[in-house]
């Protein structure tokens, strides 16, 4: 099944800046990730919309992208038109003859599949940071046979079908003639070696399943969606090659008091109207401690104030955000008799009449005024 257009995938338009696939991407993977998402196929799409991020969230790549899409203009004629053969050389070499085409040697060494683990971290943990160790399943050389294969005291020999190179010749007869197609032989599975006797840990595989604890160090600062590579801690590799990497993907969860928005964080604190009308010094609640704030009089409801450096340290270093603090004005629900009535002498020195007393409501006005009174 062919691959949807990556922007398509976050949703975003073709110009889109790196703000609007960023705050796509945390919209979206928020919503499908697998910790979060139960339904069926929420993983599939999380792993699309990852994908379509590490894309167009670097320069490189998304200008790759933009020009060729999914397309990899190194393939050469891969693709449909020549299922089958290995590239220009292996084309030439089926309708002009010879054996000049470069062949992969099935022995040499290859880098282990990179394997990926996905964290849930509380707010806290993702700001400050900590290390932990986590356990991850992966497949690891079998200790039994060294990696061979083979049972102990024997060893793999060259296949007899491929002489060890792990492909073999078809040849077919064409209108053109003779055509030569070159595939992987099914009877080493491109190894090119045949193992008889098969080690009994391993079945012949040379690999076996483990369960494996490693450490972890979470840098401080790492964001809902960002992952950490932890270099060799992949898959073993092939042939003596080396092994992949294990990336970790965070998963933060959410505050009850903090809000963040890249290395800034956001609260809002109640006052009182007395508070907001006199003024007054309030404490307030920040990542590293209670603060004092001071609020001059007549401040508004929803006026936000800046604590600098309040906020989270950068991943990568550059320095702290700032804590914003968005106050509240709350009104009281239950008032005494003594504090209606010095609110009433408050609003009569204000000017400020109660609705119904002195006056006729502001409601009744416009009430008149639509019936052109």
């Amino acid at each position: 099944m062919s691959k949807r257009d990556y922007y398509e995938v976050l949703g975003v338009g073709k110009g889109a800046s790196k703000d609007e696939i960023k705050k796509a991407y945390r919209k979206l993977s928020k919503q499908y990730h697998p910790d979060i998402n139960k339904d069926p196929g929420a993983d599939e799409k999380f792993k699309e919309v990852k994908e379509a991020y590490e894309v167009l969230s670097d320069d490189q790549k998304r200008s790759h992208y933009d020009q060729f899409g999914h397309t990899d203009p190194n393939q050469g004629f891969g693709g449909g038109g020549f299922e089958g053969f290995g590239g220009f050389e292996d084309i030439f070499s089926t309708f002009f003859g010879g054996g000049g085409s470069r062949r992969r040697d099935p022995n040499a060494p290859r880098q282990g599949a990179d394997l990926q683990y996905t964290m849930t971290l509380s707010f806290e943990d993702a700001v400050f940071g900590k290390e932990t160790e986590i356990e991850i399943p992966r497949e690891e050389t079998c200790e039994t046979c060294n990696g061979s294969g083979a049972k102990p005291g024997t060893k793999p020999e060259t296949c007899s079908h491929c002489y060890g190179s792990g492909q073999v010749n078809i040849e077919q007869n064409t209108p053109f003639g003779k055509i030569v197609n070159r595939r992987t032989c099914n009877y080493c599975n491109g190894t090119g070696k045949q193992i008889k006797d098969k080690c009994s840990t391993c079945g012949g595989n040379g690999k076996v399943k483990k369960r494996r604890k490693i450490a972890v160090k979470i840098p401080a600062g790492i964001d809902d969606g960002q992952q950490l590579r932890v270099a060799g801690q992949g898959e073993p590799g092939v042939n003596g090659g080396p092994s992949g990497d294990l990336y970790v993907v965070f998963h933060v969860r959410s505050h009850e008091f903090f809000e963040r928005d890249g290395d800034d964080v956001y609260c809002e604190m109640p006052i009182t109207y007395v508070q907001a009308a006199l003024g007054d010094e309030i404490e307030v609640p920040t990542l590293y401690g209670k603060v004092k704030l001071k609020v001059p009089a007549g401040t508004q409801t929803g006026t936000k104030f800046r604590l600098r450096d309040k906020g989270i340290q950068n991943v990568r270093g550059y320095g702290k955000g700032d804590q914003h603090i968005i106050v509240r004005i709350v009104t009281p629900t239950k008032l005494t008799e003594k504090q209606k009535q010095l609110l009433q002498e408050f609003a009569e020195i204000s000017g400020q009449v109660p609705q119904g007393e002195h006056e006729e409501s502001f409601f009744a006005k416009v009430k008149r005024a639509f019936k052109g009174d």
